[in-house]
């Protein structure tokens, strides 16, 4: 792991630096986020949740990747870090993301309304009750 062409596999930003790294680790996880609150809020298609996020994932790996190094996961990128001792940009990687996601919901809630998000859960096919106070009708 400590090989220098591994180097624990540390996310850094790519070959163009810090800013295009924040705009495209804030961007990810904003359509990432956007999707999953209108997968799993719509009741023919909530049962896709997490298919439709491994695609977007999937797809992020391969386009996203090089120009921030593709976290949206500040443990995971801390942890891989702190095995390195590297902390190039590390803000980027906290930042973001979380950025990212409460800007969707902020969107997703003005476009669609506070009514509008069902429920928490994002997977309710299952024999689990729902511990939230659920207005999905599943």
């Amino acid at each position: 792991m400590a090989h220098s062409t591994v180097n624990y596999a540390v996310t850094v930003p790519g070959p163009k630096g810090p800013t295009p790294a924040f705009l495209a680790e804030l961007l990810i996880t904003f359509v990432l986020m956007t999707v999953i609150l209108t997968v799993s809020n719509t009741k023919q298609l909530g049962r896709w949740t997490g298919l439709f996020a491994g695609a977007l994932i999937a797809i992020y790996i391969s386009i996203e990747a090089p120009i921030s190094g593709m976290s949206m996961n500040p443990a995971r990128t801390f942890g891989s870090a702190l095995g390195a001792q590297l902390w190039t940009s590390l803000w980027i990687y906290f930042a973001a993301p979380a950025l990212g996601m409460l800007l969707a919901a902020e969107v997703y809630k003005r476009v669609k309304g506070g009514q509008a998000v069902a429920c928490a859960k994002l997977h309710h096919y299952n024999d689990s009750r729902c511990i939230f106070r659920c207005n999905l009708e599943a």
